[in-house]
């Protein structure tokens, strides 16, 4: 799957996610599965040794658990040898409200990691996000649109400096996926219309043309050359 394909599944992915409850998993399946088609298929044409993907919306359509060094933990792609989960990988969709939970995002990521990654698993993560998206207060009315900038990126710039091999809470490797999406040409009050617009008018999710610059733990808008590296350090081991 090349990056203008990976851009295809969250449109897809956001489209699932306008027309579905907020608990449902529907746009995950969507995002899951094709995240873990995808690694399959990578493996299995570069590797003969017998790998088992897991994940919602590919194959039995169910996550699996990595054993953590203090708990297990379901993970959204699970990567199997031998009925032993060696690697997971996390996603996460941020699609509206990314500033008021932005350090809980973080937090949660480093912890996860630390709890697999010092097991002996590897970890990855991807965080996807719009370079502009709304805040919806608790009626969901609009009262902001949020745009990231250099600043709310900043502990993942550090991140991107991390020793992986010296810190464990750090990730194998993390995709930072920054996208825009096409902004209404209309005044959006709040999630009704927000969701009326994407629903009835044409509109493309392309790579946000924002740039930043991160070390190498931290891979910056390539979905191609992430997945390379996912592949290649789990038929490493």
């Amino acid at each position: 799957m090349d990056n203008q394909t990976f851009l295809s599944v969250l449109k897809q992915s956001f489209i699932t996610y306008l027309t579905t409850s907020a608990r449902s998993n529907e746009k995950l399946k969507i995002l899951h599965g094709a995240i873990a088609q995808d690694i399959d298929n990578k493996i299995k044409k570069m590797s003969k040794i017998d790998y088992a993907v897991s994940a919602l919306g590919f194959n039995d359509g169910k996550e699996e658990k990595i054993q953590g060094r203090y708990i297990d933990k379901m993970v959204d792609i699970s990567i199997k040898h031998k009925n032993r989960a060696i690697a997971g990988v996390a996603v996460k969709y941020v699609m509206s409200n990314y500033f008021q939970n932005a350090n809980n995002y973080f937090e949660n990521m480093l912890g996860e990691t630390a709890n697999i990654r010092s097991n002996q698993r590897q970890y990855f993560q991807l965080l996807l996000i719009p370079d502009k998206l709304p805040y919806f207060d608790r009626y969901g009315k609009i009262t902001k649109w949020e745009e990231v900038d250099k600043y709310h990126l900043t502990k993942y710039i550090k991140l991107s400096q991390d020793n992986i091999k010296q810190f464990f809470h750090t990730p194998d490797k993390t995709l930072l996926y920054i996208v825009h999406i096409a902004e209404p040409n209309r005044e959006i009050k709040n999630k009704q219309d927000y969701i009326d617009y994407y629903l009835n008018n044409s509109f493309d999710i392309q790579l946000s043309k924002k740039q930043f610059n991160f070390d190498n733990a931290v891979i910056f808008n390539d979905y191609e050359r992430f997945i390379e590296k996912v592949i290649f350090s789990i038929l490493s081991q």
